[in-house]
């Protein structure tokens, strides 16, 4: 090869050479009675470095305290591009249950007596329309009669008929109804009838949007993942902007339904595209923080389409006003950057490099030259070689389910991500049945998830995952089923309850995914995580049928969720604790981890450190391990041993990846240069 010394001897092994170490104290050791040939060795060393440099991995992580975790640039995009960014989802998510507010009072329309104007609605109801066994009228029957022979025989007099309608027979409301809209807003259901057995309609309307959440996240994640963050968001806005203006001018059901699965397909893909950035853009110390921040401000989104909700009437309006002012956001496009980590993942490395600087001078920071060498090196590196890869083995949903102890955690992890999902968007959905105006009920219902995410993220990292996430879906269960206990009139008492149910399903719904990221070991964490959460987001199809349910019996609803939050919080104490031990990287480890469980493990409420840490745990930053300076270096054939202070920086090093990455509330599947798959999220 040419610049390197070459004599055509065979060389010997590389020479063991630490990068901590300065380039004097890197030793050459050749295997004993073979003698050491300084040319081969150096081309050995030189063609090793030069073929590891090509495949060696950018690892941003290592950069970013360098130009900053989380400086000005990364401050200014989070809060002022990647937070407001993510609203469009809560917006057209919950938007839908104000556009099919149903109206209490209807009866069947009467074409023929509708356009006699000496009738009025109360008399055409007092004629028309049978009653009920307790007084009051029906909304879905009417007299089978003539009314025009009738009006005729009798000449207009109303008194004579109201003394013979009684004995009439009845029919279903073929030609639509009236509605009483002196209290109701406008919604689908007046405008399109859907009432008595077209009542169901609403329903089916919900699950047409989440029948389009899967689909979506699934294409949009493959858009993602190939043509970067930015495109992918703004071809998802878009999306969503076209199906709300369908939505608008649907002229009848089945339009409007086929517009909100238009808008299902952006959700929630809309709103972790954004995040994702976010996530890439901070260091592995601040991806909690902006988690949390990510659902706090999703949470306020709620709590503004509540406000928005009571001032606008039309439910055309209302699709409108939550979908049209976000045309402005494609002026992001000005000023939103892609993503560094996907940049470098597609070899991109020119336009990452640009980024990565402007980040370093907003920072006030400067960029590191070996990192610039480094990419410069792969260009040239890529030029004179191409970018030949071994291919690596594909794993599936299959491999989680090949042994015992990860099937088990697997069908746990799966019910607990179901129970947790179904009734987290049920009791959303749910909230703006109970009191008497849907509009606080639902800004309340937002408003607790707020300390629920507060609460969640003090107490993950000192009293473990596992009891927190099962003792809150178990009390959350509870709250909804002590439900029936309660006199019918108790309305107050059934939304506090609600209330404190709605804010511990939150608090374990985000406990959820850093507890599965860190069971499923890293081969299969991606996969893993993607199974558990698309299984579980099948619920959200069934969920509006059950809170269909509530239509004749408000609590019934409420008991059912509780059941299954009770039942997945039981099944959740199953689990093995994750926190203060070291995460499984293959799937071996994973089969091992957990699989010495024993029923003392399930009722112990906080969880002990391991008397014998593993490299790479918590338990390598003891203070004794980081200052004993006792040992000596010790070098033997290229390799060196665990007493050297040398290892233990290594492995101290290594453990507070480790600890940064297990503190993190996310850990999707990553590209090998760390760039977030978008498809393995939902």
């Amino acid at each position: 090869m040419e610049g390197f010394p070459y004599d055509g001897t065979v060389s010997s092994p590389i020479p063991f050479c630490v990068e901590e170490l300065d380039e004097e104290e890197c030793q050459d050791e050749a295997p004993e009675g073979e003698p050491l040939n300084a040319k081969s060795d150096n081309f050995s060393v030189k063609s090793q470095n030069d073929a590891n440099a090509e495949n060696e991995s950018f690892d941003l992580d290592e950069l970013l305290p360098s130009i900053s975790e989380f400086g000005k640039y990364q401050k200014l995009l989070v809060f002022l591009i990647c937070l407001p960014a993510c609203v469009p989802c809560g917006f057209g998510a919950f938007n839908q249950l104000f556009m099919s507010d149903n109206p209490s009072d209807y009866w069947c329309a009467v074409p023929q007596l509708m356009n006699n104007s000496d009738i009025s609605a109360v008399d055409r109801r007092y004629l028309t329309i049978p009653t009920n066994a307790d007084g009051s009228y029906s909304k879905c029957l009417r007299y089978a009669v003539n009314w025009s022979e009738v009006l005729d025989k009798h000449d207009g007099n109303l008194q004579d008929l109201r003394s013979q309608n009684n004995s009439w027979p009845v029919e279903m409301c073929y030609d639509g109804w009236e509605f009483n809209t002196t209290d109701a807003r406008s919604s689908i259901v007046i405008d399109f009838s859907l009432v008595c057995n077209r009542d169901i309609y609403p329903t089916l309307g919900l699950s047409a949007l989440n029948i389009g959440g899967p689909i979506g996240v699934y294409l949009f994640g493959l858009l993602n993942d190939r043509v970067g963050r930015r495109i992918s968001y703004f071809f998802c806005l878009a999306t969503l902007l076209l199906g709300s203006f369908l939505t608008a001018v649907s002229p009848n059901f089945w339009t409007w339904a086929a517009s909100r699965i238009i808008v299902g397909l952006t959700i929630p893909a809309v709103y972790q595209i954004p995040f994702i950035l976010a996530l890439e853009l901070v260091g592995p110390a601040y991806r909690s923080f902006v988690t949390v921040m990510t659902c706090t401000f999703y949470t306020f989104s709620l709590m503004t389409l509540a406000g928005i909700t009571a001032i606008i009437d039309d439910w055309r309006a209302l699709s409108l006003y939550t979908s049209v002012p976000f045309l402005l956001y494609f002026l992001y496009a000005f000023v939103m950057p892609e993503s560094p980590r996907w940049l470098l993942a597609q070899n991109r490395l020119e336009e990452a490099l640009k980024v990565l600087e402007v980040m370093a001078r907003v920072n006030g920071k400067e960029f590191p030259h070996w990192f610039r060498d480094k990419l410069q090196h792969r260009v040239a590196s890529r030029k004179l070689r191409g970018n030949v890869k071994e291919p690596n083995r594909r794993v599936g949903a299959l491999d989680l389910c090949r042994t015992p102890n990860m099937r088990l955690k697997t069908i746990l992890i799966t019910l607990n991500w179901f129970a947790n999902e179904t009734v987290y968007l049920g009791l959303s959905y749910y909230g703006p049945e109970l009191g008497d105006n849907a509009h606080l009920s639902f800004f309340f219902t937002s408003l607790v998830e707020i300390p629920s995410y507060i609460l969640c993220w003090m107490i993950m990292d000192r009293w473990g995952r596992r009891w927190p996430l099962c003792l809150l879906m178990i009390l959350s269960g509870i709250s909804c089923i002590v439900t029936v206990m309660l006199p019918e009139e108790a309305k107050l008492d059934t939304l506090v309850l609600f209330l404190l149910s709605k804010s511990m399903i939150s608090a374990s719904f985000l406990i959820i995914y850093p507890f599965a990221g860190e069971l499923y070991p890293t081969q299969v964490r991606g996969v893993g995580i993607g199974t558990s959460s698309y299984i579980g987001g099948l619920g959200l199809i069934g969920i509006p049928f059950i809170n269909y349910l509530g239509k004749d019996n408000l609590r019934l609803p409420l008991v059912i969720m509780g059941a299954v939050s009770v039942v997945g919080g039981i099944t959740g104490l199953r689990l093995p604790e994750t926190l203060h031990h070291c995460l499984p990287q293959t799937i071996e480890e994973g089969e091992k981890f957990g699989k010495d469980w024993n029923w003392h493990e399930c009722f112990r409420c906080i969880p002990i450190r391991p008397a014998v840490a593993s490299i790479g745990s918590y338990e390598n930053l003891s203070k004794k391990d980081k200052h004993n300076d006792r040992v000596e270096l010790k070098v033997s054939k290229g390799k060196y041993s665990e007493n050297s202070p040398l290892e233990r920086r290594r492995v101290q090093r290594n453990s507070m990846k480790r600890l940064v990455r297990q503190s993190s509330t996310m850990d999707t599947q990553k590209t090998h240069d760390g760039a977030m798959q978008l498809t393995y999220w939902f």
